[in-house]
């Protein structure tokens, strides 16, 4: 019987660096001066809720202070799509097949607790204490291999990333993604959002030293953009990921899309949005002063 434990962070094995950085090309989106992610009239209702909310206002200040800002990093999985329900399901169905936890289904509370963010190697041994390593990393390849054939029918981009996308290259902001999955998934992923030519960077946490929860992808991101944590921040969806970013010293806006809001505070978000539709993002991005691609802030 194979019993589930809760992961912890493992450092993963060093690997060569590889890490794609193709030469920008010009993006999908067209430019835009000014945030239009909501009408008028629910733009200033957002903001008057906003300016209510004393406890998250003071929680941003790490983000206001980031003006003149410079560049936007993003998790991949749950941050520009809701992806873990896909996940979850060739999850669930491969370890019913071998019989993890005597064949009972794990459920999305145990998923989250115990899988969601994490990296392969570091859950191949957390899952599987007792098997053979090289195994026990042929059922995570076999479930990478069933999430990208359930994916291209069923991955959707989280509310707002595309007009939040507009309003980056608007600003010509600097960008990368930086995420924990195997590289076929990210780029089928940023493909099957549009988003290949809108990130110019890509960091894969298995083709760093060392994957999240460490910093590395996230310094790397940014040595590979030319981009200071002074002026940068982070959107994540997991506790994992949110640790680390805050260990590489750049504030992170947590994502709600699955996981606790309180999960991501205690990891050490500066911000908790639903989406990127949230009036409170809208709100910091107002305050953080982007330079435009005029080079005007």
């Amino acid at each position: 019987m194979l019993s589930p434990r809760a992961p912890a962070p493992i450092p993963s094995r060093r690997r060569p660096l590889s890490i794609s950085a193709p030469s920008p090309s010009p993006g999908r989106f067209s430019n835009s001066n000014s945030i239009s992610f909501f009408s008028r009239g629910e733009e200033k209702r957002g903001r008057i809720s906003w300016t209510r909310s004393e406890a998250m206002a003071s929680d941003s200040a790490a983000l206001t202070k980031l003006a003149p800002l410079e560049a936007i990093l993003f998790d991949i999985d749950g941050t520009l799509c809701d992806s873990d329900p896909i996940h979850f399901s060739a999850f669930r169905e491969l370890l019913q097949q071998i019989g993890f936890n005597d064949g009972v289904p794990i459920t999305e509370e145990f998923y989250s607790a115990n899988i969601s963010g994490g990296h392969n190697d570091d859950l191949a041994r957390s899952l599987f204490p007792d098997m053979d390593h090289a195994k026990a990393m042929q059922f995570m390849d076999d479930k990478e291999a069933m999430f990208r054939k359930l994916a291209p029918g069923q991955l959707k981009a989280v509310d707002g990333l595309h007009d939040l996308c507009r309003w980056i290259e608007g600003r010509n902001l600097k960008r990368a993604a930086v995420t924990n999955a195997p590289r076929s998934n990210a780029e089928l992923m940023l493909s099957l959002l549009g988003l290949t030519d809108f990130f110019p960077v890509l960091v894969i946490g298995s083709e760093c030293d060392r994957a999240k929860p460490f910093p590395d992808p996230y310094l790397k991101a940014l040595e590979l953009i030319g981009a200071s944590p002074d002026h940068t921040f982070i959107f994540e969806d997991s506790a994992s990921g949110i640790r680390a970013g805050v260990a590489a010293g750049v504030p992170v806006v947590g994502l709600t899309t699955r996981n606790p809001g309180k999960v991501l505070s205690d990891a050490g978000a500066s911000l908790l949005i639903k989406d990127f539709q949230d009036p409170k993002l809208l709100s910091v991005l107002e305050e953080v002063k982007p330079v435009t691609a005029n080079g005007q802030v």
